[in-house]
Parts: structure tokens; C-alpha cells; sequence
């Protein structure tokens, strides 16, 4: 079995040495999208993350039989063609589920505790030249008694119900799908959502029913003081409304997703004055050790299941 691993740069350090044991393996750190159809033209199975494969590139490799994508979402796919070719498309869910539960949690207290305006005090040598013991001119608030809204209350939204919860947060949540129901915690309307709840976090799919979600009338709604967190797709939150809003309104953001990754060079967050309101991971909350693993071996497993 021919094996092509298109972009394993986005695996880091994980282990991939299982994957010799299946067949002979090409591994490239990346692949552009002209580099796609010399790379995959005698390839069994192929194992994507994000490069894109397209029904051209499938027509280009008459050999193919499955593709892996080391992901959760397949839209970086052309299903439609690969069902008409009768080549299999599996993917890895819920891999990285407590990762991105987890990183939920380190960016919301990332702002609200202030945490690079305190590193850089006491690193530059102000608390060395403090009068008193403590430096009380960043305050934070406390998680209990706030109120949580979730927007997309899956899997992942669930999890971070939770623990929200276990802090004393009072749960609220839209469904963008309108197929989740919780008796557990409040469903209430997206714009009910906005306008009472102090710390709002996004783990919903971008589909036309999210796509420009929180433009800027909506993030108009929110509260002063409120805390907005994306970590489900780019393109939810209009990013140019963040840019605009974030200078004229005391509200917070964390964005671990962006609408083109990586970031443009010309993005306007980078003209924001109040920078302290804004934290901007680079699509990192997946990619936990753990996560990372868990998306190799299910990858692994769905290779072997061609095989057998």
C-alpha cells in the first residue's frame, strides 16, 4: 500500500512511525497546491489535514482508494467527487475535544486576569519599585455568579457547560442548529444571549446559519465588560466589526480562529489600540499532546480498515 502524507508540519513532534508498518510512506512537511497531483498520482490513501483535494486531483490519481483527513471537518474535500469514484473519505471526531475545552479556559482567564499586563510588571521592574505589596490597577472579576453563554452547545460547548458551572457560572445557550436541547441550562435567543450574559464563548461549525454571526450590530448587544470567545470557525465573528468595536466599546476578545489562516499581513488587528482586549491564538486549541496522538492513531485505525 502507497501511503502519502501531505502536510504532517501541522502534526509538530507527534510520533508518525506507525504509519510504515501499513505501507510504503511519502511524507512532505507541507504541500502547495500545485505539488498536489505529482505527490498523490500513485497513491493508495493520502492523509490530508488541510490541503486541499479536489475532483481534478482525485482524476489525476486512478489508484486512490481512501482519503484521511487528520481533522474533524472535510471540507478541505470534494465529497461529491469522491463518492462518484468510489474512494473513501474518513475523518477523526472529537480528538480534540478537552483540548479545546481546556484552551477555552486559558484564553477567557488570559484577559480577565490581565495576565500579560502583570507579567510584563513585574519582568520590566515596576513591582520592584512599587510603594506597596500588591498592584490593584488591573481588577479582575470572579467567574461565579457571571452569566456563560455558549453559542453552539455540542460536544464541546458541553464541556465547557460544565466546568463553567463548577466555577458558579449561571449557563446559557443558542442553538445554531436548533437541534440541541439541554433541560440543564437556559436556551434562550442569540440576541437575549448577547445582551445579558458577561462572558459569551463560540463552539459551533461556520455553515450558512453561523457565517457572519456577531457582525457588528450584534456585538453592539453585548454588555460593557463582556468577554467574547471564538473558538469554533473564522468567519462566525466579522473580524473588521472586532477591529472596529474593540477601540469604542469596553469589550474583550479571544480569537483562536480567524477567517484566513494564517493571519493576513495588512489584518486590521493589527491597527487596534486597545490590544489589551484582544488575545489572537494561532488555531492552537486543538493541538494539545494528547490531541495530537488521539488524531494519528484514529487515523491509523481508519488506514487499517481499508486494509482489512
Amino acid at each position: 500500500m502507497k501511503i502519502v502524507l501531505l502536510d504532517t508540519l501541522t502534526f509538530g513532534a507527534t510520533y508518525l512511525g506507525e504509519f510504515d508498518k501499513l505501507g510504503a510512506v511519502k511524507a512532505y512537511q507541507t504541500t502547495a497546491s500545485h505539488e498536489v497531483d505529482e505527490r498523490i498520482t500513485n497513491a493508495d490513501v493520502i492523509v490530508t489535514n488541510k490541503v486541499v483535494i479536489n475532483e481534478m486531483h482525485m482524476q489525476n490519481a486512478s489508484s486512490l482508494k481512501l482519503i484521511c483527513v487528520a481533522a474533524t471537518g472535510m471540507n478541505n474535500v470534494d465529497l461529491n467527487a469522491a463518492k462518484k469514484r468510489g474512494i473513501e473519505v474518513k475523518n477523526v471526531a472529537g480528538y480534540s475535544t478537552d483540548s479545546v475545552i481546556q484552551h477555552t479556559f486559558s484564553m477567557l482567564l488570559y484577559l480577565i486576569g490581565h495576565a500579560h499586563y502583570y507579567d510584563e510588571v513585574v519582568k520590566n521592574g515596576t513591582y520592584s519599585r512599587s510603594s506597596i505589596f500588591t498592584d490593584v490597577s488591573k481588577p479582575f472579576f470572579e467567574i461565579k455568579g457571571k452569566k456563560w453563554g455558549i453559542i453552539g452547545l455540542g460536544t464541546i460547548g458541553h464541556g465547557v457547560a460544565k466546568i463553567a458551572a463548577a466555577f458558579g457560572a449561571e449557563i446559557f445557550y443558542y442553538s445554531t442548529s436548533g437541534a440541541n436541547r439541554d433541560m440543564s441550562y437556559q436556551n434562550v435567543s442569540l440576541e437575549v444571549l448577547l445582551q445579558s450574559c458577561d462572558i459569551i464563548s463560540i463552539h459551533a461549525p461556520l455553515n450558512e446559519k453561523t457565517n457572519n454571526l456577531l457582525d457588528y450590530e450584534q456585538l453592539l448587544m453585548c454588555k460593557d465588560g463582556a468577554v467574547v470567545l471564538n473558538l469554533g470557525r473564522g468567519g462566525i465573528i466579522n473580524e473588521e466589526a472586532v477591529a472596529r468595536i474593540i477601540d469604542t466599546k469596553n469589550i474583550s476578545f479571544g480569537l483562536d480562529v480567524l477567517m484566513q489562516e494564517p493571519m493576513r499581513k495588512n489584518h486590521p488587528f493589527f491597527d487596534i489600540k486597545n490590544q489589551q482586549n484582544l488575545y489572537v491564538t494561532p488555531h492552537i486549541a486543538w493541538t494539545s499532546i494528547e490531541a495530537r496522538d488521539k488524531l494519528i492513531a484514529q487515523t491509523i485505525e481508519n488506514i487499517k480498515s481499508l486494509k482489512a
